[in-house]
Order: C-alpha cells, then structure tokens, then sequence
C-alpha cells in the first residue's frame, strides 16, 4: 500500500510539473506503457531526442543497463560507443554539450543523457537512462553541496527528501525530461534480474513514438 501511495504521489508531482512543456513521448516496453515529457528549457537534447526517433534510431532499441535504485539506461551502450569510435578512421567522438538548468535534477523519473568522463560533461547522442533512485536524507544534500560546490532550491530538497532520486548526478549529466505517466512500469524494468555487469539476463526492449494530440 505504501508503494502504491509513493507512485500516486510521484505521478501527481510529475503531471503539476510537465503542464508547459510541449512535447511529449511513449515509450512501449514488454512491461508497459509509460509516457514522457521533455522539458523546453533543454532545447537541444529534445530536439536530439525527437531527431533520433525520425531516424528510427530508438525503434527496437534495448534497456541494457539496469542497476535498482539507480538508473534504467538504454540506447547504445558505452562499450558500443568505445568500439565503433576507436575505429573511426577520422577519430570523431560527436557529443552535444550539457544543458543544466535548475528546474532539471535527478529525481525519480527523471529523463537523463548519459556521457563518458570527457570534461565538458557533454552528452552521448543516443544513450538515455531513468532515475529509479533510493532514499537521500538532509546530510546527503549538505555533503553534496559542499562536495560539488552548489546549492539545493526548496523545491529539489524537498522532492529529494520525500521521494529520493540520485543528486549525486545533478551538474554533472544532463536531464532533459521525466516520465509524466507510467511510473511504476520503469520501477519494474529496475527490478529485472542482470548479470555482474548490469547487463539483463532476459533483453528489455523499448521503442518511442512523438504523442501529438
């Protein structure tokens, strides 16, 4: 029952919050349905994203890292990437540069870019992940701001400290959306069996359309 409560009132903060963005996404798995909102304020990871999906780059694409109370990550995995960049006879490693605003941080749902170390924490062009988070207290924030020299709002404590997430990863991955709809179908794909590498036992695919109503 308390889980159950937990994912309404997750899926309440997630709507009152995606209401002025204007483009939205289904994401279709074996587990469910869920759907997306991208926010306008990362202009340039959702134009990216709904690029990727005219491209048909996400069409029959894989979750293949998936670590519980964590991330759900899909898309080209970062060995994929190594490998076909190592080859390139030109030596490109195309990114797209961060895009950190405020109002964008790592709370459950959340709809991030994964990246390699580079140092200016640009994005991969088709890799995503879903925070599925854990838990985070008031001396995690405290800690955190010190740690990367920045400061919480209200509104991120107070999301962080009712529901969790992973502030360890804000200002350094950029997030870009959060699932609106369909909580609980990501909260189940976290919770499939994975070998030592975080690579499913069973393959988890996903595809995504545009919603345009």
């Amino acid at each position: 029952m308390k889980k159950i409560t937990l994912i309404i009132g997750l899926l309440f903060i997630c709507m009152s919050n995606s209401n002025a963005q204007s483009k939205r996404l289904l994401f279709k798995t074996a587990f469910g349905e869920f759907k997306v909102v991208l926010y306008d304020f990362t202009p340039n990871h959702r134009d990216l994203i709904l690029k990727s999906i005219k491209d048909t780059v996400y069409q029959g694409a894989l979750f293949n890292r998936i670590i519980e109370n964590f991330v759900v990550q899909g898309g080209e995995h970062d060995i994929d990437i190594e490998r076909r960049e190592a080859v390139d006879p030109q030596h490109r490693k195309p990114r797209l540069a961060a895009e950190f605003d405020q109002r964008a941080f790592h709370k459950i749902g959340a709809l991030g870019a994964g990246r390699d170390g580079n140092p200016e924490k640009a994005s991969f062009l088709n890799q995503i992940y879903f925070v599925v988070g854990k838990k985070v207290s008031s001396a995690d924030l405290d800690s955190l701001e010190i740690k990367k020299g920045i400061k919480y709002s209200k509104k991120q404590r107070k999301e962080y400290l009712a529901h969790g997430g992973q502030p360890r990863l804000d200002h350094d991955f950029t997030v870009f959306g959060e699932i609106y709809q369909g909580l609980d179908v990501i909260l189940k794909i976290s919770q499939v069996k994975t070998d030592q590498q975080d690579f499913p036992l069973e393959k988890v695919p996903f595809s995504i359309v545009e919603i345009k109503e």
